[in-house]
């Protein structure tokens, strides 16, 4: 299957979108300008992580997933011959906002979106107040590079969806994320791996760094960075992105990997979804 180049972004909040647009821009194209010909931004990349407060104001954050915003980049994937995976706060309609991914293919088409299913209610992660629950399921994408999907964030945790998208075919999971130290850390250090190597697919895991203290004041917490890419073994490929520091990580997939992986370990042949009725009782 060949090897696969792919970039991942960690940053903090500027203060405005429109230089977090831009900012976002230079990355795509220091990536590309590095040979990568997929990248993946943090979750709501454009904005603040504003899950720290429950405000109104921040509902103007959230647009289309054909609107302005994946319209830009979508003409800069296409300029770049770059898939992009782009974090959006999207409003279906107004009054109703999701927290999505789109994927943009190589050519700058809009092949679609992953909405995020499980949706967090916690200190300074208000999400509820922001969104409803996804309801596309787990779509895997073709795009020039492989089979895509997407895992946002607080997803992570449950593992059905890892699964889902491997019975889905996925080669790559982009979990674009906003987290912050506490009781996330050890599930940070397994979780990823983990998913990867009981899937037999890659897991790249973007996250948010620094304090967005320009915008929440005493009230902003320190998300943590440390971006990976980890293999279908469950491997780290290269090292962990910076704790502290704004950061472009550009990694080598051996999509070879995964065939490896799945005759060595054959979970897929061994799976027993006859036994598991009582997983997706209410």
């Amino acid at each position: 299957m060949g090897i696969v180049r792919a970039a991942l972004t960690q940053t903090t909040w500027t203060g405005d979108k429109e230089t977090m647009i831009r900012k976002h821009e230079e990355f795509a194209r220091h990536a590309a300008a590095q040979g990568a010909q997929i990248i993946c931004f943090q979750e709501l990349f454009y904005g603040p992580y504003f899950g720290i407060t429950q405000d109104q104001k921040y509902y103007r954050y959230a647009e289309p997933a054909d609107g302005p915003i994946v319209q830009r980049f979508a003409a800069l994937a296409k300029e770049l011959h770059l898939v992009m995976i782009l974090p959006i706060y999207e409003e279906a309609e107004v009054g109703v906002y999701y927290n999505t991914a789109v994927v943009v293919d190589a050519d700058g088409t809009i092949l679609g979106k992953y909405r995020k299913h499980h949706i967090p209610h916690l200190d300074r992660f208000w999400e509820k107040f922001y969104f409803r629950p996804g309801n596309l399921g787990y779509p895997v994408f073709e795009t020039a590079v492989g089979k895509v999907g997407v895992h946002i964030c607080y997803d992570r945790h449950f593992p059905e969806g890892w699964r889902e998208l491997g019975l889905n075919g996925a080669h790559m999971v982009f979990n674009p994320n906003a987290s912050k130290p506490g009781a996330s850390n050890r599930l940070w250090e397994l979780e990823g791996p983990a998913a990867a190597g009981n899937n037999q697919y890659f897991v790249l895991v973007p996250n948010r760094v620094g304090r967005e203290d320009n915008e929440y004041g005493a009230l902003a917490v320190d998300f943590y960075g440390t971006s990976y890419v980890a293999d279908p073994r469950g491997n780290y490929v290269g090292d962990l992105g910076s704790s502290q520091h704004e950061e472009l990580l550009i990694r080598d997939l051996d999509l070879d990997l995964l065939r490896e992986a799945r005759d060595d370990w054959q979970f897929y042949r061994d799976r027993r979804p006859d036994a598991y009725d009582e997983l997706v009782a209410p």
